[in-house]
């Protein structure tokens, strides 16, 4: 089964290129929506393979392990590629009924973005996710300067300069972790965050710069200024991808490199706190829609981190807490901003104080965002509940100061997104009708617009629902994330060769 495992990178690259080189648009607007459905099921089968059989890994050229390039899929990278599909599909899908695949480049651009997503997870080495993550960077550049306008370019320079700058980081980090340790194999590298000094400098460097390309306190301030300076579809696709990588890569370090090392608790929970008030209330300075979604996405990243600080005796289930959020901040977010960007492509604007009384003209619209908007802020009967409830019931089994510190900032956090979600429905959906001269009572927002936010908010709403099925599938997926020894084997084989002795190297 492993050795399929190259064609989830192989099949969206070529097929990029294969959009490329169509002449008819129907044709590339059918393959930048097929192969992401195709990945999502991809996804789907790995999931279900992975729960039943462990592990599966490949080493391109069939070489040792520690020597080749490996690719590895367990149930947590699994269940990842179906969410990341399912936003690629959903974007791509809304820049089709928005006409911005009218342009040739567009269909390539998402896919060859697709082939970094999927390669980013599926590898177990911390070079080849550098470069992966440099896949996903070069058309996400094309993406920007093609769906900006001229306004929008000068943020699409600081997204640029930042990922590059963080890019940079990352690349010196690995070689440092090289240098220093012989290896950047992630199974070769289990445990050696614990004691190895060195080692952990230059992981230091490695999350410094994930947390960067992440958006997490401090280095979050690029990400509400470039990612509203895109189109809404692109700014879908980054919010559920770009970001979610970030997580997954933490995630995987703090596990098999770190070891759950919880030397680092305060510091995660210091950061993670001042992260969550700055995204729940920051965004109530910004005048349009999708800059005051942008700090719900600053607000998500530190509720989905901060259970790295509660690991304690049931780590899957802490985990298990930050992925289901993980899930919901993706579907809720991309539902959210796709809405907001079909409001956008009708009335040309997104500016708060141009638009009010969508209520009344738009009511499927209204009643889509005010649904993602409940999400967002953890009511029911969306998974933005069970989210939120997730990681208050594994701070508070901790019982220590701590838990008490986190989930009054979760409370306060919540607090502020339901200020910012109550500001646009005021200013946007309340409100006296808009003239008529400027938009006639017969423009509606098309249903095609509509549709995939419609989808996403769908899905929110059976996650809150299969809230049972949705926690099994996530103690299924983290229980894979931290079975390390079977991931160990699977990669580096009985007999690894090229692999340096950690026993005292740096201790």
């Amino acid at each position: 089964m492993g050795v399929y495992l190259p064609l989830m990178v192989a099949v969206p690259l070529v097929s990029s290129a294969i959009a490329l080189l169509l002449p008819w648009r129907p044709a590339r607007d059918a393959l930048h929506i097929l192969i992401p459905l195709l990945s999502l099921l991809a996804g789907a089968g790995l999931f279900c393979y992975t729960a039943s059989h462990g592990a599966i890994a490949h080493n391109v050229g069939l070489y040792d392990g520690g020597v080749a390039i490996p690719f590895a899929a367990d149930t947590f990278s699994s269940i990842m590629l179906v969410a990341t599909g399912l936003i690629a599909v959903t974007a791509n899908w809304f820049a089709t009924a928005a006409g911005e695949t009218s342009s040739r480049f567009y269909a390539s651009l998402t896919l060859m973005l697709v082939t970094g997503v999927n390669g980013a997870l599926l590898t177990a080495d911390l070079f080849n996710f550098f470069v992966f993550i440099e896949v996903m960077l070069l058309p996400s550049y094309g993406l920007i300067a093609m769906s900006g306008t001229w306004a929008r370019l000068a943020g699409g320079r600081m997204f640029v300069l930042v990922n590059l700058t963080a890019s940079t980081v990352l690349l010196i980090g690995v070689g440092l972790l090289y240098g220093v340790v012989g290896t950047v194999n992630l199974p070769a590298l289990a445990g050696v965050g614990r004691g190895h000094g060195p080692a952990v400098v230059a992981l230091g460097v490695v999350i410094i710069a994930i947390a960067a390309k992440a958006g997490v306190f401090p280095l979050h301030t690029w990400l509400p200024r470039t990612y509203p300076g895109t189109s809404a579809a692109v700014m879908g696709l980054f919010s559920g991808l770009h970001t979610k990588v970030g997580v997954y890569m933490l995630f995987r370090l703090f596990v098999v490199v770190f070891d759950l090392e919880q030397r680092w608790n305060w510091l995660i929970i210091a950061l993670m706190v001042v992260s969550m008030l700055i995204g729940g209330f920051a965004g109530l300075a910004e005048n349009s829609i999708r800059r005051v979604l942008a700090y719900q996405m600053v607000n998500g990243m530190p509720m989905i981190l901060v259970v790295l600080a509660f690991l304690g005796d049931h780590p899957e289930r802490a985990l298990a807490a930050g992925l289901i959020y993980t899930l919901h901040h993706m579907v809720t977010v991309g539902s959210l901003i796709l809405t907001s960007g079909a409001v956008e492509e009708t009335y040309g604007t997104g500016i708060l104080k141009r638009l009010s009384g969508l209520a009344r003209r738009d009511k499927l619209v209204a009643a889509i965002f005010a649904a993602g908007a409940f999400s967002v802020v953890g009511f029911p009967p969306f998974s933005g509940l069970w989210g939120k409830v997730a990681i208050v019931i594994t701070a508070a089994r901790q019982g220590s100061v701590g838990s008490w510190i986190v989930i009054a900032a979760i409370i306060l956090a919540s607090f502020g997104a339901l200020l910012s979600m109550l500001r646009i429905w005021r200013e946007v959906f309340w409100g006296r009708d808009m003239s008529e001269k400027r938009y006639p009572a017969s423009l509606r927002i098309p249903g095609a617009l509509i549709a995939p936010g419609g989808l996403l908010i769908l899905v929110s709403l059976a996650m809150f629902l299969g809230a049972g099925p949705l926690m099994d599938a996530s103690i299924t997926a983290t229980s894979g994330l931290l079975d390390v020894e079977n991931y160990q084997h699977v990669v580096l084989g009985d007999h690894p060769i090229g692999l340096p002795d950690l026993s005292e190297q740096g201790r």
